[in-house]
């Protein structure tokens, strides 16, 4: 792999994350770049630039596997006796963590164990609302999920929109909601709309 294909060739681990809560959503971020910056997204950085600057950690380091076809910014390194354990950081209004939050530590732990070569089985999420973290034991299970996304990633078209989302609470805050338009669509073209839970939506 040469220097310049690299960025179009790794996966960003955030884009795992992304890809997860909606792939439609994750479309219109990667090819048209076009989300928006919503108060939630604002805050979350605020918060991790004040945080990165608190402890002994090892903050915001970065990594990268051609092997792994990823790359990304870990938030938090603790080391425990010589155990190196990643810290993804979230806001979590909800008080909780989501399937994409563990997504996103399980692929922070597969760098990180490619990177010092040696195994990494768990990794922890912290939420600033509740000031806890929760110990995530990464699985074969996780792994794989974060393998079969990459794959997914690197096989998206610009010709080819996913789906909307079949979970319209999604699409409340979606900062993408404008161009995606699920409502629009099920009342100008039901049938592209046909099976989400947009079709009767008012």
């Amino acid at each position: 792999m040469t220097k310049a294909s690299f960025r179009d060739e790794l996966v960003h681990v955030s884009a795992l994350q992304e890809y997860v809560y909606c792939p439609r959503r994750y479309y219109y971020q990667r090819y048209q770049d076009q989300i928006g910056t919503t108060y939630e997204l604002v805050d979350g950085r605020s918060k991790h630039a004040a945080q990165s600057r608190r402890g002994g950690w090892t903050t915001e380091r970065y990594f990268r596997s051609d092997s792994l076809g990823l790359h990304g910014k870990i938030d938090l390194i603790e080391s425990d006796r010589g155990t190196l354990t990643p810290i993804e950081r979230k806001r979590a209004e909800s008080g909780d963590y989501y399937p994409s939050d563990e997504v996103q530590i399980a692929a922070y732990c597969m760098l990180l164990e490619d990177a010092i070569d040696e195994a990494v089985n768990v990794g922890y999420i912290y939420l600033y609302s509740t000031d806890e973290r929760h110990a995530i034991h990464i699985t074969g299970k996780h792994r794989s999920a974060v393998q079969t996304i990459i794959d997914r990633i690197r096989s998206m078209s610009i010709n080819s929109i996913p789906s909307f989302t079949n979970n319209t609470n999604k699409c409340n805050g979606c900062s993408a909601r404008e161009y995606c338009m699920p409502a629009e669509t099920a009342q100008l073209e039901p049938e592209r709309a046909r099976g989400t839970g947009w079709e009767d939506h008012p």
